[in-house]
């Protein structure tokens, strides 16, 4: 087709929640509230005592520092345009947005799939535990998920930078991402959602499936313990990881892999508030406040900053 006719956009529109305008102040005071928990338990977990660095609790700072920075990506420019409905995002900040909370969203996918694999050997082979998830180890997985995040991404902005937009300028998202922006292309769609397809198949369905083996196989270990109190705490130890993971992937899976119709759009705008700012809620409040080794880290941090070291 020739496009020479039609006038590239330089700015998009986020609809958002605007079809509800009797709750954009009752929305507002929910997700600021909800953004400021998020922050207040990631850093509690990021200030706990020296004693918790274990890899475990390597990948957990990991995870607060990524959910910290893709909340942030959201909800901040989210929580503006309820207050202010101002919606207006330029062209180049909702692709830089995309950018970043696509990278991370893969990253994180990856971050879990590595988890359960500590978790694996932890309870699976303890006595190798130690050799094989060493200080060098778990420095080398989490630093390969960061960059396989970011640079899948960027495989995936390549393809989206050679789309042409013309016109309408409405995302009907509460943020830029994918699937709206392809909507609004001129250029023939096809191409580029066997491309998302491919790289959700890559990073959303391969990091779950290879989560799921992972505890399959901490389970089936967990029913062979002879103690119950053995068993209780494995599965305490566990469950909270295996929670987020559903929520995550369940949510990740129905948005991405599934094909966007009139019907399941606005169910898919829902499910990713799930994912971009429920999950990250869940993960504080589980990993944080309701872990008692970061509670106990917690008060004596609390103890050494009034009274001074013990």
């Amino acid at each position: 087709m020739d496009w020479g006719n039609h006038t590239a956009i330089t700015e998009f529109i986020l609809l958002g929640f605007g079809d509800l305008p009797d709750l954009q102040i009752l929305l507002f005071l929910l997700f600021l509230v909800i953004y400021i928990t998020t922050l207040a338990g990631n850093i509690l977990l990021a200030v706990t005592d020296q004693h918790l660095h274990t890899p475990m609790y390597f990948f957990l700072g990991n995870l607060s520092c990524l959910e910290t920075c893709y909340s942030s990506a959201i909800v901040p420019r989210m929580l503006a345009g309820l207050l202010t409905e101002d919606r207006t995002i330029s062209f180049n900040g909702c692709l830089t947005q995309f950018y970043f909370v696509a990278s991370l969203i893969a990253t994180e996918c990856l971050l879990l799939s590595v988890m359960s694999y500590d978790r694996y050997l932890a309870i699976c082979n303890p006595l190798y535990y130690a050799t094989l998830m060493s200080h060098r180890s778990y420095l080398k997985l989490a630093g390969g998920c960061w960059i396989g995040g970011f640079l899948v991404n960027s495989i995936n902005m390549l393809s989206i930078s050679q789309l042409i937009f013309c016109g309408p300028n409405c995302i009907d998202h509460f943020f830029c991402d994918l699937i709206p922006l392809l909507k609004l292309s001129c250029n023939d769609p096809h191409l580029m959602e066997i491309v998302t397809f491919t790289f959700s198949l890559l990073f959303l369905l391969v990091p779950f499936l290879l989560t799921l083996m992972s505890y399959i196989c901490i389970i089936t270990t967990i029913l062979r313990i002879p103690s119950t109190t053995g068993r209780q705490k494995s599965f305490f130890t566990c469950s909270s990881h295996l929670i987020v993971v559903s929520i995550y992937y369940a949510t990740l899976l129905t948005v991405y892999m599934f094909p966007t119709t009139y019907f399941l759009s606005d169910f898919k705008k829902v499910l990713s508030v799930a994912y971009t700012v429920l999950t990250p809620l869940v993960n504080s409040l589980i990993y944080s406040l309701r872990n008692k080794e970061v509670q106990a880290a917690l008060r004596k941090a609390c103890r050494n900053f009034m009274f001074g070291p013990c």
